[in-house]
């Protein structure tokens, strides 16, 4: 299994057109990918756990994950990677999670010099019925991302991850969170060939004006 992954990560620079990334010891560094999330019945952390596990079985790849009330300035800023879930309110995200895309600038101070810029995001999210407002959700919050010039990446599904949790999907299944997982480990490997793409740049880079 290991040995998918220096296949994985070539993979992810040529899509990105970068160099070959290698995992030798003079490879990219280790990345940090940080998991944020909103959950109360439990449902939303528990896909936030498998995407953790996701980002974890990826190498040279660390995971923190923390509710978005207890996210700091300096871990949103260490993170080279944010996964960001909720659960579906009203066909949108949870308002925890908005107010923590809001402190982004508000408590944080993205802006003006966008903090957060080339670093990888996706989204994830849980819903009651299938067509509750999952991937409304999700695209919500890659939109601020996308808005803070962040990648934005999707995995285990055209937009993130996602699972229903009511009517016939009581609870979260194998399958959900399998698609987790994928949305972690893909988070992973192109935070690392985004990374060392980076690292491999001449020290400056000219403006597109010049």
């Amino acid at each position: 299994m290991n040995g998918m992954w220096p296949r994985l990560l070539l993979c992810a620079a040529v899509f990105l057109g970068m160099p070959n990334l290698g995992l030798s010891a003079d490879g990219p560094s280790a990345v940090q990918v940080l998991v944020a999330y909103h959950s109360l019945s439990g449902h939303t952390e528990r896909m936030a756990e498998a995407v953790a596990e996701g980002v974890r079985a990826v190498p040279l790849a660390q995971v923190t994950v923390k509710r978005v009330r207890q996210v700091t300035a300096e871990d949103l800023f260490a993170a080279d990677a944010v996964v960001l879930g909720s659960p579906v309110y009203w066909s949108n995200m949870a308002g925890e999670v908005k107010a923590f895309i809001d402190d982004w600038q508000f408590k944080f101070g993205v802006f003006p010099e966008f903090k957060l810029k080339n670093k990888v995001g996706a989204s994830f999210a849980t819903g009651g019925q299938i067509s509750s407002g999952k991937e409304l959700t999700m695209l919500s919050i890659l939109a601020a991302m996308l808005g803070n010039y962040m990648i934005v990446v999707s995995g285990g599904g055209a937009f993130g991850a996602s699972a229903t949790t009511e009517g016939g999907s009581p609870g979260l299944d194998e399958q959900e969170l399998a698609e987790a997982r994928e949305l972690g480990q893909r988070v992973a490997v192109v935070a690392l060939a985004v990374k060392r793409g980076f690292e491999r740049q001449e020290p400056s880079v000219p403006s597109a004006g010049q």
